[in-house]
């Protein structure tokens, strides 16, 4: 299929950004970080456009269906929306420096996607549970909170890498003296907390609604399900301590960096460690 070659065009794509980037903070070179940027919307808008052919190939395979609906077509969207949400932020902050710790999460999990033995590109119809209108506003905002958590954890390691240096008494030196002051990498930790806890709270009512739907009840205590809400507890968690008890810095970091394995662990343990009403997903 077109929209497969694509994708896997991507894949090295996003691996080319990915080393630019790295590259931009080891030579601390304007130009390269400029052509990080640009190589980067490039392979978002080609992704973009893959994404949506394979929607018209689902057509004219006889289907119509969003392309999410598989493991394969969540990791390619899971993907879109790291490098969307990362370029936006880019593009808002006015720095490239956390590209290197952002955009390899978008390489990997399409790379894992187009690369992986175990994970169909195929086309297949929509199983009965999955034939929902909830099935987009569902896993639209979980994988947009997903995106935003993975930006989270990029940035806390940041965070960390840095504070450790400085809890030793070194002097910051080489690509670690690039990245923003501690306050700025901790501010942005909460504020894409801030963004994926309501998309995930969203994604997670909504799926309470489809499983009604689809299973005849809002809550089964599937093993997605519980760890969709223990991650949720991990997130809530990170924004009581920072609000209730004013944690910041390297402890909330770290509560961001769990989160994220959290959230790795509901998307990928779950579908090969535990059996549930999600093994299709």
């Amino acid at each position: 299929m077109i929209s497969t070659k694509m994708f896997s065009s991507v894949t090295f794509l996003y691996l080319a950004g990915t080393v630019l980037y790295f590259n931009f903070l080891a030579f601390r070179s304007e130009q390269l970080g400029k052509v990080a940027t640009a190589l980067s919307w490039a392979t978002l808008l080609i992704h973009t456009a893959a994404i949506l052919w394979r929607w018209v190939e689902s057509y004219q395979l006889g289907m119509g269906h969003a392309p999410l609906s598989n493991m394969y077509e969540s990791l390619v969207f899971f993907s879109w929306c790291i490098a969307l949400l990362y370029l936006l932020w880019e593009r808002k902050m006015k720095s490239r420096i956390i590209g290197a710790f952002a955009m390899p999460f978008a390489f990997l999990f399409i790379a894992y996607a187009s690369l992986a033995p175990g994970v169909s590109d195929r086309i297949d119809p929509l199983i009965p549970a999955l034939q929902s209108n909830w099935l987009h506003a569902h896993v639209i905002t979980c994988f947009l909170s997903y995106a935003s958590f993975a930006l989270s954890c990029g940035v806390s390691i940041m965070y960390l890498l840095k504070i450790r240096k400085k809890e030793k008494g070194k002097k910051e030196t080489g690509w670690i003296s690039l990245f923003p002051p501690l306050e700025s990498l901790d501010a942005l930790v909460y504020k894409t907390i801030a963004v994926g806890f309501p998309l995930l709270t969203i994604g997670i009512i909504t799926g309470a609604a489809w499983a009604n739907y689809a299973w005849g009840s809002y809550w089964s205590w599937d093993p997605k399900e519980t760890w969709s809400l223990i991650t949720w507890f991990v997130y809530a968690i990170f924004l009581h301590a920072r609000f209730a008890r004013e944690w910041r810095g390297k402890r909330t970091a770290v509560i961001s960096v769990i989160g994220f394995a959290a959230v790795i662990f509901t998307y990928f343990g779950v579908n090969y460690v535990l059996s549930g009403l999600h093994s299709y997903a």
